[in-house]
């Protein structure tokens, strides 16, 4: 069985889908399309533009999702998934991929996304750390025990989790973690704390454009972030959708649920290469493949 993966915020770089765009007519037309949608010249930006000009928020997101999305439609036949997921923003471009969401609808809630997420960091200073070497449960229970907003937000890989929380819960969660045996405790250059309880203004904002929203029953299972188990019914889709802002990332877990389904190789679709990594730390003998 094959799954397709697609990747998440961060995974952008200057040039992206250009050559999708120079090369395939089917591209160009959707990527001129995202432009009319948006009502600015993504394209500009993600082919020319430079690195800071790529981390704006209404870009990044939407760029990464056609990025992804336009990547998958020129593969043609080829795109024949048996499961599909994404890593928190990816979850849009698997929808897409997977036919349970049209790409006019995918992007126009991308970027609605990015945009009521940018307002939710502005509200309250909040931030995220990487914590390596350390077991998952030894960082939910370090994380519990510190008076301030701090909790898990992305399982990533066995030893890989990312925690969400207050500046100040943050400062000492590092130190906490540190004391306990993390190989590394560091800061992310985020602009707040993604997948946690300060998301709440975003998730409350994104919930309504999303139930507005029409969603399909998906070409086969697409494995959510919020629990890791695949869905095909488009009202359970679309509820998890809404929790995923305010919930963590069960990457790890669903990389392995898909394993234990019968996945027999993983192919990532879109920019760079970091979920190829993270699936090799899963189980380092499964062919992954990066369409980039």
């Amino acid at each position: 069985m094959k799954a397709f993966v697609f990747p998440g915020q961060g995974a952008q770089f200057p040039g992206m889908g250009k050559d999708l765009y120079d090369n395939y007519p089917e591209a160009k037309e959707k990527f001129e399309k995202a432009n009319d949608i948006l009502g600015f010249r993504i394209t500009d930006i993600m082919f020319e533009g430079t690195p800071e000009e790529l981390k704006q928020t209404k870009v990044t997101q939407p760029a990464i999702f056609l990025h992804s999305v336009i990547r998958a439609l020129v593969m043609g036949d080829e795109f024949k998934p048996d499961m599909v997921a994404g890593h928190s923003l990816g979850e849009f471009s698997a929808l897409v991929a997977n036919q349970a969401l049209s790409f006019e609808d995918g992007l126009v809630l991308v970027s609605k996304r990015a945009m009521a997420m940018q307002k939710a960091c502005e509200m309250e200073e909040s931030t995220m750390a990487a914590i390596l070497g350390l077991e998952d449960a030894v960082v939910e229970e370090k994380c519990a025990e510190i008076d301030d907003v701090v909790i898990p937000a992305n399982y990533n890989s066995p030893g890989q989790v990312v925690i969400s929380g207050s500046k100040a819960g943050i400062d000492k969660a590092i130190e906490v973690l540190k004391e306990a045996g993390a190989k590394r405790a560091m800061p992310l250059p985020v602009g707040g704390a993604f997948h946690s309880p300060f998301m709440e203004p975003a998730r409350e904002e994104l919930a309504q454009a999303i139930k507005d929203t029409s969603f399909a029953e998906p070409v086969c299972p697409v494995y959510q972030n919020v629990d890791a188990k695949p869905y095909t019914n488009p009202d359970d889709i679309r509820e998890n959708l809404i929790a995923q802002l305010t919930s963590p990332v069960r990457w790890t877990q669903t990389v392995k649920a898909m394993m234990d389904d019968g996945a027999e190789s993983f192919t990532e679709i879109g920019p760079g290469k970091v979920l190829a990594g993270l699936i090799k730390k899963v189980d380092r003998k499964m062919p992954v493949e990066n369409l980039s």
